[in-house]
């Protein structure tokens, strides 16, 4: 593979997950998002989202359509931050990616654990 290859592929892999993109709907990050069939009986299952026309295959896309719009622009960041590393791997001649990567462990206000880490290292 040659290195500008790597270098479309380390930036577009995670922007390709987005094609999966199913919205949560108050699920959560753990749960898998709906399908449209999830989302017209969980909706269509409310008295009032129902009267008022919200169980719909559109509501569904308009769901879709906002979040996986976040969702883009976040891979986008994610891809720009892989292809920077993998830039600095290959100009410094590291043999080990790990070498390219730091981040430490902090508490958030909540006291939960929170991963912190810079986008390459040199």
């Amino acid at each position: 593979m040659t290195e500008e290859n790597i270098y479309l592929k380390r930036f577009l892999d995670p922007i390709k997950l987005c094609r999966r993109y199913k919205p949560k709907f108050g699920l959560g990050n753990r749960e898998e998002g709906l399908d449209l069939a999830g989302f017209l009986s969980i909706y269509g299952a409310d008295p009032f989202y129902s009267w008022i026309g919200l169980d719909s295959d559109l509501m569904y896309a308009a769901h879709k359509a906002a979040g996986g719009m976040t969702s883009v622009y976040r891979q986008i960041g994610k891809g720009c931050e892989n292809l920077f590393r993998q830039i600095i791997i290959d100009r410094a001649g590291y043999e080990d990616p790990k070498y390219a990567m730091w981040s430490y462990v902090t508490k958030t206000k909540n006291d939960k654990d929170k991963t912190l880490s810079l986008d390459a290292r040199l």
